[in-house]
């Protein structure tokens, strides 16, 4: 009987594949976004149908956590909004930091170009927003069109698969975590509450506690989870957005290994023959102890050579793209359509303020920013990009959902009305932009399919 040298189940070959940084981070996005899309279709059936008031029911119902006497007691509206979401602003600072670093961002020449898009596609649907609401409680929801749903749009982007170039999703990627930064920025500033000092000079000393972790080598993520869990507390008690403490702690991982390459690579090698000698003296693995040993030893090479950021990001990116934007679309884009009402809405300040804002500012802000930039010579497009691609970004910009809905929600936590009309304006134009955005890409875009560097 042949002896079989290697066992692979049976969905083994789609998990072990290998993708550098860049590629799993679009693959899982794109991914996230499909399973967005149903969601938040799943969310409007609900919504529309007589489970509604046990839907609503379930998502007011007050979870307790604490140990003895104290105790923290949210609904589970607030535990998804205020306690998951800081996980995905986690993911989204862990991202941020690697396109500062090394990514995309990290060099200001190529840079300039998705920031100046991402600057356009933020202004100009404020101001738009702004036009339609220049006064009373409903001035407050200016932000929700300024952001763009990076998951969605890159689900697009992959529906359109080698009619588009690889520098397009690229340049969308760019251009969405600029703004993402600009969205964190926003709620962070503008959208606060009332201030407990007291509970803001506790979110400072844990902060130094985190970066003291930094400054003194610790790499083990145990501590940064334990800190990170008081520094949402605090920040959830003093009245700035407790999701930003997902940010904080995301940009005070260590992003420096303990090994650099040279020095693991010289230890792998002498691990790896040190094996090879050992096998051949007791081939039973269950019996070689010293192989064991040694196997973990080149296992904690392998950890020490890669920084805790880039592990946590990898680790993270499956349960923040496949459960909680999936949960928050749950339970927050179940929106309740009257037909009988839907054109009055439709001309609601906030509605229009905010379809105005996601499809007309972000086409006209994105691609006209990018348009002055390339007449001033302050910057030049990628050989395979042209005018074309970036007004189909443009419109893909106008898919605001996750973080439009997530702004929308501290805007308007306490006018009802002004959120659902909000919600109603989001979902809209988030299928006028994603539908429009398709269309026009696969008419103007090519099939390159010889193209051995587009994406798959």
């Amino acid at each position: 009987m042949k002896e079989e040298k290697e066992y692979i189940a049976p969905w083994e070959k789609a998990f072990n594949s290998i993708l550098t940084p860049i590629e799993e981070f679009i693959h899982r996005q794109t991914t996230s976004g499909i399973l967005l899309m149903l969601c938040a279709i799943i969310a409007l059936f609900i919504a529309n149908s007589p489970w509604f008031e046990a839907y609503h029911h379930i998502l007011q119902t007050k979870i307790s956590l604490g140990v003895g006497s104290w105790k923290l007691e949210l609904s589970a509206h607030h535990w998804i909004n205020d306690g998951l979401m800081a996980l995905f602003f986690f993911v989204v600072g862990l991202e941020l930091k690697r396109e500062l670093l090394v990514g995309e961002l990290s060099n200001l020449k190529a840079a300039l170009l998705p920031i100046i898009a991402a600057i356009g596609g933020m202004v100009l649907p404020a101001l738009i927003y702004y036009g339609f609401n220049q006064s009373g409680s409903t001035v407050d929801g200016w932000g929700i069109p300024m952001a763009t749903d990076i998951a969605f749009a890159l689900g697009v982007l992959a529906l359109l698969g080698k009619r588009v170039p690889t520098a397009l999703l690229s340049f969308l990627v760019a251009l969405a975590i600029v703004d993402d930064l600009g969205a964190v920025l926003v709620i962070a500033v503008f959208y606060t509450e009332q201030l407990n000092y007291t509970a803001i000079i506790g979110a400072i000393v844990i902060f130094v506690l985190l970066s003291s972790l930094n400054l003194g080598g610790i790499r083990k993520p145990l501590p940064y989870v334990l800190l990170g869990f008081a520094l949402w507390f605090f920040l959830l008690k003093s009245g700035i957005h407790a999701t930003l403490a997902g940010i904080f702690l995301a940009f005070i991982i260590p992003i420096r290994p303990k090994y650099n390459p040279e020095r693991f690579l010289d230890g792998a090698n002498k691990l790896l023959q040190d094996i090879r000698q050992i096998y051949k003296a007791e081939p039973n693995i269950i019996k070689n102890y010293k192989m064991r040993a040694n196997i973990r030893a080149l296992e904690n090479g392998i950890n020490n050579v890669q920084a805790p950021a880039q592990v946590l990001e990898h680790h993270m990116h499956i349960p923040t793209a496949y459960l909680i934007i999936p949960i928050f679309a749950l339970a927050n884009a179940g929106v309740p359509i009257n037909l009988d009402e839907l054109g009055n809405n439709l001309l609601h300040p906030v509605t229009m303020g905010v379809i105005g804002g996601l499809i007309l500012g972000k086409l006209v802000g994105i691609s006209g920013f990018v348009w002055i930039a390339l007449k001033m010579g302050l910057c030049q497009l990628p050989p395979s990009l042209n005018m074309k691609h970036v007004i189909g970004v443009s419109l893909l910009g106008g898919i605001g959902f996750t973080m439009s809905i997530f702004i929308s929600e501290l805007g308007f936590a306490n006018s009802p009305e002004d959120l659902l009309m909000a919600k109603t304006g989001i979902l809209i134009a988030s299928l006028v932009a994603g539908i429009g955005g398709y269309i026009w890409l696969f008419f103007t875009g090519k099939n390159t399919s010889n193209n051995a560097s587009t994406p798959v």
